[in-house]
């Protein structure tokens, strides 16, 4: 199974943020159902995992089709948005996820690049990228990067243009299904990490070549890979 998943000449791998090097998500819930009470709309929890790696003003947009049957003007939207982000604010720092460390490092020692793609713009974890696993701003692309966010493959198409691989010499590293989604249809090899609350199906429905249940395993899956490689 290993030497079908990841690429034989793999030379970059590209990790969303939340989720996959934060344990981010509960914070992302909490702020998503609080920053929507204020508008009187009931988020369930679980469609803030369902929504994730999606830019913020376009969740926003969706739950008011969804729950107000309405389109949400500018203001309101950016209104909303600034809410969530003061809310995240007060949320406890997110911590790394287990050997993600580990497993960054241990691609840089093979020689392969370390990019990051996420729907994010939110400083509160962008500006810790470089200080905890050493990746430099020229090297992920953020929601500020894209016209279109995830499912679009715009996000990891961008990220394969600028490493200056070929998506057949990259694989990524997603745990959300709109993540999964943009990832495939770019042409990149994708390997799900189960960090939330969903189903493994909504992750193999969206086109995950694997599943695996944490990133622990998704460390001892990758090494062990590699290192049989030689």
């Amino acid at each position: 199974m290993s030497e079908a998943i990841i690429p034989r000449d793999l030379r970059c791998v590209i990790f969303d943020m939340d989720g996959v090097l934060y344990d981010s998500m509960k914070n992302h819930e909490i702020a998503w159902t609080g920053c929507f009470k204020t508008v009187g709309i009931d988020f369930p929890a679980y469609e803030a995992y369902l929504h994730e790696g999606s830019p913020g003003l376009e969740t926003i947009a969706y739950v008011y089709r969804q729950y107000l049957n309405k389109e949400v003007s500018e203001e309101e939207c950016e209104r909303i948005y600034n809410e969530k982000i003061r809310l995240m604010g007060q949320l406890p720092i997110a911590e790394k996820m287990p050997q993600m460390g580990d497993l960054i490092d241990f691609i840089r020692e093979t020689g392969m690049d370390v990019w990051v793609v996420t729907g994010s713009k939110q400083p509160t974890l962008l500006d810790r990228l470089s200080d905890d696993f050493g990746i430099p701003a020229k090297q992920i692309i953020s929601a500020s990067d894209v016209t279109k966010g995830k499912p679009d493959p715009e996000p990891y198409a961008k990220a394969v243009a600028r490493c200056g691989f070929t998506a057949e010499q990259c694989m990524v590293v997603e745990n959300a299904p709109l993540g999964v989604q943009s990832a495939k249809a770019a042409g990149v090899t994708t390997i799900a990490v189960n960090t939330g609350v969903l189903e493994d199906e909504v992750l193999v429905e969206a086109g995950a070549d694997i599943v695996l249940p944490d990133t622990s395993s998704l460390y001892s899956y990758v090494r062990s890979t590699l290192q049989e490689r030689g």
